[in-house]
């Protein structure tokens, strides 16, 4: 081909190249949101919703009180309905937040939060517009005193903004909150992947909360909240130094109002002092009064190296807000049906100077299957994980754990089986999903150490119980083989010693106790007291 041809063709080439829009591109690849079939289609949207409500209602200090409705419309296609008493939305900000994809306050700010990347809620509005057409309906007030507005929203997918069919105010007896209508294709089924084992597992998570749930076949179920007091509402911090990459780094360089690379350190992350600041760049080799603006790649890239050989404080803690184990018990004693209850927080750790926590709890016994595979609850944030199991962190640690020293059976290299329940929580303020549709935890070192840690704590505490358990049970038994020999061996002994069978009788029943044990037993299965071994545990960070 000539060289003319080739530039014509260069320039018709050219003529179909144009930008795409962050909304044209989920159109197409709606499956990395979480929509890529429909029941979990309708999954993704509860989720969405009641995320984002909860998220409101604790910010603004509100005990949470949710109402999640599922109507059938016929042809597999549904309306969802959540509503809230949280805060409200204002005015101005109901479309951009309903109808405009990555849109938000959480992206850029370093605190524990559900929603972390501002394309949940006006995903689920693009898929709704996507598969049947219609509109997103919003109302929301923020006071008694105030209006109520009422949206009708779709997405421009073009320019990603919003595009506003209805606008009025309507009245609205509630006092304050926002209530979100959305029409989908999609399918609904119970079971371990649904909108009910969802809303099940927030309640066990987040024992605040009321959640009102009215399923597609009218059926009404209630999970009032345990607890009257909101969690502790985090802060944001600023980003650790040992977190930050070079790209990141001249980005913030290029972009900081400080007037020297010394303040600049001091001002942009935490744990850096004016101490701190200058042994960094004492080991760069880089002047302290130099702009930031005039720092090169490579004194950027030299910033970087001082600072992963500099020991600087972990960053602070009062970014993320763990349940903490009398909560995690609670919650987990409110929805599932166990003898032994226990919970266990870890401290905080730090992933690429991002803080977190790992948590986790057990509930074992009564009514749950003795043969199955044990039921793992994991959560991000208190979120429910409900997909990508066998893909997430908190699995693969499960997995790795040798469960058959607390009792349980285990098969090389799967889950445990038994009748257990094992809750795993990591709260953080940037959970590092696998993927953007937040189903599984990604495998950070520092992150599957603390997790393996927090199992194995949980798994002698149940241990244990279990051993305690089972040697009641043998003393039981014991106890009544003796018993049934206690006629001979009165008979015999009154013989020998003179003394009056009956005497002997009751003195030997004495000894047995039987009753004691049973009773024993009894309260260990319904009332699950702390029980302590008589051996001092083994330190958690020297077991394997």
């Amino acid at each position: 081909m000539s060289s003319m041809a080739n530039s014509i063709k260069a320039v018709e080439l050219a003529k179909e190249q144009r930008d795409i829009s962050v909304a044209e591109f989920f159109e197409k690849n709606r499956h990395l949101l979480g929509f890529d079939n429909k029941r979990k289609a309708l999954l993704t949207t509860v989720k969405e919703a009641v995320d984002n409500s909860l998220d409101a209602c604790e910010e603004a200090e509100i005990l949470p009180e949710i109402t999640v409705e599922l109507i059938e419309m016929g042809e597999e296609r549904y309306r969802v309905v959540i509503e809230d008493n949280g805060p409200g939305i204002v005015k101005e900000q109901i479309p951009k937040i309903f109808a405009k994809l990555l849109y938000g306050s959480k992206f850029h700010r370093l605190r524990m939060s559900r929603g972390q990347q501002g394309i949940g809620i006006s995903a689920s509005v693009l898929y709704g517009q996507l598969t049947t057409g219609r509109p997103a309906k919003i109302i929301s007030k923020i006071h008694p005193d105030e209006p109520a507005h009422y949206y009708e929203l779709r997405i421009d997918t073009k320019t990603n903004a919003p595009e506003i069919m209805k606008e009025e105010i309507k009245e609205w007896k509630k006092r304050q909150g926002t209530r979100v209508e959305i029409d989908l294709e999609a399918s609904y089924q119970k079971g371990p992947q649904s909108v009910d084992e969802y809303l099940r597992e927030t309640a066990i998570m987040n024992p605040h909360t009321t959640i009102i749930y009215v399923n597609p076949k009218a059926e009404q179920m209630i999970f009032p909240r345990s607890v009257e007091t909101l969690p502790k509402l985090p802060k944001a911090i600023k980003p650790h130094p040992y977190g930050v990459e070079l790209g990141l780094l001249i980005k913030m360089l290029g972009d900081s109002a400080s007037r020297t690379v010394q303040s600049f350190l001091i001002n942009e992350f935490s744990r850096v002092g004016p101490d701190t600041a200058k042994d960094i760049l004492e080991k760069a080799l880089v002047t302290p009064n130099i702009k930031p603006q005039d720092i090169t790649r490579d004194d950027a890239e030299k910033i970087i190296k001082a600072i992963k050989n500099t020991k600087i404080i972990a960053p602070p803690t009062d970014c993320i807000a763990p349940l903490g184990e009398e909560l995690m018990e609670k919650g987990l004693r409110k929805e599932v049906n166990a003898e032994f209850y226990c919970a266990v927080t870890r401290p905080p750790e730090v992933y690429r100077g991002n803080p977190f926590v790992i948590e986790c709890a057990i509930a074992y016994g009564g009514q749950q299957v003795a043969d199955q595979p044990a039921s793992i609850l994991r959560f991000a944030n208190r979120v429910p994980l409900l997909y990508q199991q066998g893909a997430c962190a908190i699995t693969k640690c499960v997995q790795g754990t040798s469960w058959k020293a607390y009792g349980l059976q285990q098969s090389g290299g799967g889950l445990p089986s038994g009748p257990v329940t094992i809750v795993v929580h990591m709260a953080s303020v940037w959970v590092p999903f696998s993927s953007e549709a937040k189903e599984a935890i990604a495998h950070y070192p520092e992150i599957t150490k603390e997790i393996k840690l927090a199992l194995q704590e949980v798994g002698r505490k149940m241990q244990r119980y279990v051993h305690k358990k089972v040697n009641m049970h043998q003393q039981l038994e014991r106890a009544s083989i003796f018993e049934r020999y206690i006629p001979e061996v009165a008979a015999s002994l009154s013989k020998l010693s003179g003394e009056k069978e009956q005497k002997i009788l009751e003195a030997l029943q004495n000894m047995v106790k039987k009753e004691d044990i049973q009773k024993e037993i009894l309260q260990m299965e319904t009332l699950n007291p702390e029980f302590e071994g008589p051996e001092k545990e083994k330190s958690e960070e020297s077991e394997e």
